[in-house]
């Protein structure tokens, strides 16, 4: 470079703020450090060469010096030890450590060789003991000799069956008798085994250790899996192989109890009872497994280590095996027998409870992969479905065997025997124990278990029936209720199951229990057993139910409102049992307050047909406030969900409120603002219904909502004069609903009670009844969203189509009772049914033409007898209430719900949604309609004649008075929320004003159209009365006057 004339020299600066030295001394640090760690890694590596080379040369020694040894021994004892003597046990003879050293379990003349000394050993105890025969005394080196030697012979025994099970097979699975006479090699290697193991032995114990501490029944594992027996050999006695099994596991368990610590992962429990469907390879293991306390005690051991258990499993065999679902399988299937010894306690329930629900929840939730019964969905009907699909499970499982043994959860049998020992000790009065607490605790969660995970008709059907659980559960349930204090719930295992508070599980947990058992037993629960016979619950219990039913509902849907209903959504691809939180929030609440308020809804069914309560007892809170209407009337808000879930906690007259704001809100969504506008009809009036399905049945839903005018067409084809500002629309539809309905049309027929429903043989009156069906449930919509009440009576068990509710037996009485008495006949009848030739058919008849019909296929050949008797009665209830009229009422709903949504019908029962058509069934509110009426041509609220009127009609009898609503308003009954709600509002006008004799000779009438009334200027109350009473019961109107 050229002098740029600058002599000084620039300093280079570090910005890191450090100076150079220091640079370079970080730099040194660290290099000084690799070089250190290279050094380390050199030293490891040469250091594992030595030892891998050593390893390798003294493997090589030995496989040289081996083919001496054994020449040396056998030039001494002979080619297979044939030569030997009971003194080759002695500590100074080197008999066993010759063998020891050459021994090789895939040579077979070594295989020879042992099983030669394994007999030497058996016929040298024939005359002295195992401390005579080794020569030894405690605490001495003999001693430890003898001691070392046995391990060691023990462990050629278990390795020799372990390398050779195969060519043994038939050998190992000869009966136990058979191979304790000969003296093949498997039954002597056995037989050693249980010698030198034996507690009279002085090492026994500490050779089992030995072998327990060395993987024994991971050896045993494996020969059991190889040398499973075939099919043909399904009926052989017990093996040798299982006997010795047996023997050993029963020293393990004794060993446990003594304290002794012992790998897990090696143990009995997880080695062997993990074997894929143990119980069918070795049928003879099954009863002495239990018999012998190795069940027990394997459920104490799993209980007590639960939240490491499963990670010590060995792996899967097969994909569709795992271990877990395999262990869980076979202790399901001697649980039955297991629960029902009488040495069976608490304790053990509780822990196989716990057990049991712990495992399921890593079965896999495509497992069962019926989507139809997987999962007890509570927001279904939990009844039969149109097939009646009672006997049929309709799953199937990666491995068909591997299913039926965990449907054994399902056996009637093992949930009956589970609840008596759970229930066994509990008492209806005093605080519980805290032991008692937790059987229920666990208990109840494991059943949960299975609703979410197995078949729920299966178990239902067990628990409600076998097991009686209802009566059980509801004692604990309440007690606690009672005691306002609910016992604290806690969860052993993986910390996915803590999630829930263990206050809130000791409510909840009980009641997602009973809820769907109860449920599913009020529907073959007649009303002879629910009232008269009072079982399985009185009605005092009952009313008390409703309480905690009410108090659990408003507490889950209202009072803990974390917004925790809808869980995170599951990442793709993740392993379905790891995800499977049964016991989470998102999944546990939501069951529980479904099941709940299913069956609060059931009972409020029943109180609306036959009180036993108030019907203030369901509401939880005498009323509602604003924020609640407020809310209901919005989306997504805790309302909603009370709405939708358990309506019946609000009151009647404030869901009435809600219902009608709702259909204002659509109204006003199809009001003026509407492109569909105003729909305008012409009708004749003698062919009502016939104009009215031509010119509305194709009208869309949003314009049915809107407005529709009408204009009548007398008999002369004359328009009729008027402008239609709502009466003549009201006229019209009191005017169709009357003729539509009539059963003189054919489309309804009535009940003994004349109430409606479809008729069964509709298509006989017409080719298009479903679409007049369709029609007329536009019609009822209509009717409900204008608040035009019509005096239509409906079935209750018709009004439940509009709920999407099936009908069960106690819906029968209400169409045909003389049915209903026959089939409880049926039901409760002692002697043998099939003496009465009475066969799974039903004969349908209709206008005198009768057909027989099957209830299930190949049903006039399938005799009704003592054990299908109660399906046969469900299944006529279920022909006559539902698939009768199936099409009818299918599409009578579809018209419906175009005008009234279904999530606003679903608010009521069957009893309110008559009340919501046709009005209260109450006495007329005569000072709320005064309140609320009119007056015109002269009348005002002053004057004498409207005094006198209202006098008179108070002083009415209610039939009376409902007669004058009727001659009126066209209904008998008044708005639901009064009469402010009457449209048009009710009008008293002056009629004949010229006050001639002959103007106080006429009637009163009436324009029910308009809901007004003509009444004449009358002198006395006494003529008011006497023409009132005249012309309301003659059925006066616009042509009596």
């Amino acid at each position: 470079m050229f002098f740029s004339g600058d002599p000084t020299v620039k300093k280079k600066v570090d910005l890191g703020g450090r100076s150079g030295k220091e640079r370079d001394r970080q730099k040194l640090l660290l290099q000084t450090k690799l070089e250190r760690e290279q050094r380390q890694r050199w030293r490891i590596q040469t250091q594992s060469a030595k030892h891998i080379q050593k390893f390798v040369r003294g493997r090589r020694e030995v496989a040289a010096v081996r083919p001496v040894i054994r020449s040396e021994f056998c030039a001494i004892h002979g080619e297979f030890g044939e030569r030997a003597d009971r003194t080759a046990f002695q500590s100074s003879a080197k008999y066993l450590p010759q063998l020891f050293f050459f021994f090789q379990a895939s040579n077979d003349g070594d295989m020879q060789r042992l099983v030669v000394a394994c007999r030497l050993l058996k016929q040298s105890l024939i005359h002295s003991n195992m401390s005579e025969l080794f020569a030894a005394d405690a605490n001495t080196p003999e001693w430890q000799i003898a001691s070392h030697r046995q391990k060691r012979l023990a462990s050629l025994c278990v390795l020799s069956l372990y390398v050779n099970c195969i060519s043994m097979k038939l050998e190992l699975l000869k009966d136990v008798h058979a191979s304790a006479m000969s003296q093949d090699p498997s039954s002597v290697l056995l037989e050693t085994l249980l010698i030198v193991t034996n507690d009279d032995s002085p090492w026994g114990t500490a050779v089992m250790d030995h072998l327990l501490r060395n993987k024994l029944f991971h050896f045993l594992r494996h020969i059991l899996l190889q040398v499973q027996p075939d099919a043909n050999q399904a009926s052989r006695e017990r093996s040798y192989l299982e006997y010795v099994v047996c023997c050993l596991a029963k020293r393990y368990v004794q060993r446990v109890n003594a304290g002794t610590s012992l790998p897990l992962q090696w143990g009995f429990p997880c080695q062997v009872l993990s074997i894929p469907l143990l119980w069918q390879r070795y049928p003879s293991l099954k009863r002495v497994f239990v018999d012998e306390g190795l069940w027990g005690h394997s459920i104490h051991l799993i209980a007590k280590n639960l939240s490491e258990f499963s990670t010590l499993l060995p792996p899967y065999i097969k994909p569709e095996f795992p271990s877990s679902i395999c262990l869980l399988g076979n202790l399901l299937e001697v649980a039955a027998y297991g629960l029902s010894r009488s040495d069976c306690t608490l304790q053990l329930a509780t822990d196989f409870a716990v057990v049991g629900r712990y495992m399921l929840e890593d079965l896999p939730s495509s497992f069962f992969r019926s989507a139809k019964d997987k999962n007890y969905d509570v927001s279904d009907d939990p009844g039969f479905d149109e097939d009646m699909d009672i006997d049929e499970p309709g799953t199937t499982a990666s491995d068909p065997a591997l299913e039926q043994q965990l449907l054994h959860a399902a056996d009637p049998e093992f949930l009956q025997n589970l609840v008596r020992v759970a229930f066994l000790q509990f008492t209806s009065r005093g605080p519980a124990l805290g032991s008692e607490a937790e059987a229920v605790g666990a208990t109840c969660a494991f059943l949960y278990s299975l609703f979410m995970t197995l078949p729920t008709s299966n178990v239902i059907t067990g628990l409600a029936y076998k097991a009686q659980l209802v009566p059980h559960l509801w004692s604990h349930i309440k007690r606690y209720h009672r005691l306002q204090s609910w016992p604290s719930i806690e969860f052993k295992g993986r910390k996915s199951l803590e999630i829930q508070n263990s206050r809130l599980l000791g409510w909840m947990l009980p009641l997602a229990v009973f809820c769907p058992v109860y449920s599913y037993l009020l529907m073959s629960i007649d009303n002879e057993d629910f009232y008269e016979q009072q079982r399985p619950l009185s009605l005092p219990d009952i009313v008390q139910l409703v309480s905690v039913l009410k108090e659990a509902l408003w507490q889950l849907l209202w009072v803990l409102t974390n917004k925790q209903q809808t869980g995170p959504v599951q990442k793709p691809g993740l392993d379905s049992s790891t995800s499977r939180k049964l016991f989470s929030t998102q999944m546990f609440q939501p069951f529980v307050s479904k099941a709940a308020s299913r069956l609060l809804a059931e009972l409020h069914d029943r109180n609306s047909r036959r009180q036993f309560t108030p019907s203030e007892d369901f509401h939880a809170r005498e009323g509602v406030d604003e924020v609640f209407v407020t809310q209901a009337e919005g989306e997504h808000t805790r309302a909603q969900d009370v709405l939708r879930q358990a309506p019946f906690l609000v009151p009647f007259k404030d869901r009435v409120r809600i219902f009608t704001s709702h259909i204002a809100a659509a109204r006003a969504e199809s009001g003026p603002h509407n492109p569909m506008g105003r729909i305008r009809i012409k009708i004749r009036r003698d062919h009502i219904t016939e104009d009215a399905f031509a010119q509305l049945n194709e009208v869309s839903a949003d314009a049915l909502k809107g407005t529709i005018r009408v204009t009548f067409v007398n008999e002369l084809g004359v328009e009729e004069a008027g402008v239609d500002g709502g009466g003549i629309f009201k006229d019209f539809m009191e005017g169709i609903t009357k003729t539509g309905f009539d059963v003189q049309y054919g489309l309804f027929k009535e009940t003994a009670d004349h109430l409606l429903y479809p008729n069964p043989a509709s298509q006989m009156v017409s080719d298009e009844h479903l679409q007049y069906f369709e029609f007329f449930g536009k019609i009822l919509g209509k009717a409900m969203s204008e608040g035009i009440l019509v005096d239509i009576p409906f079935a209750n068990f018709f009004l439940s189509k509009l709920r999407k509710k099936h009908n069960y037996l106690h819906d029968l009485p209400s169409l045909d009772p003389e049915l209903y008495q026959n089939l409880l006949f049926l039901k409760h009848y002692d002697g043998d049914l099939s003496q009465l030739a009475v066969y799974f058919v039903v004969m349908d008849n209709e206008y005198g033409e009768q057909t027989e019909v099957e209830l299930i296929p190949g049903g006039r050949d399938i005799q009704v007898t003592n054990d299908n008797v109660i399906k046969y009665i469900h299944l006529v209830a279920h022909h006559r209430l539902n698939t009768q009229i199936h099409q009818q009422s299918h599409h009578f709903l579809h018209g419906f719900q175009q005008v009234i949504h279904s999530e606003w019908i679903d608010m009521f029962n069957e009893h309110e949604i008559q009340i919501l058509i046709s009005g209260s069934q109450e006495g007329m509110d005569v000072d709320d309609l005064r309140k609320n009426a009119h007056y015109a041509g002269g009348y005002d609220e002053k004057h004498p004649v409207i005094e006198m009127f209202w006098e008179v009609v108070q002083k009415l009898e209610m039939k009376m008075q409902q007669k004058f609503l009727k001659f009126v308003t066209g209904c008998s009954r008044g708005p639901l929320l009064g009469f402010k709600h009457l449209e048009p509002q009710f009008c008293i006008q002056r009629a004949f004003d010229d006050g001639s004799q002959e103007a106080l000779d006429r009637l009163p009438t009436s324009a029910t159209c308009m809901n007004l009334l003509k009444l004449p200027p009358y002198k006395s109350k006494e003529i008011i009365q006497e023409k009132l009473l005249y012309a309301i019961t003659a059925g006066a109107g616009f042509d009596l006057s």
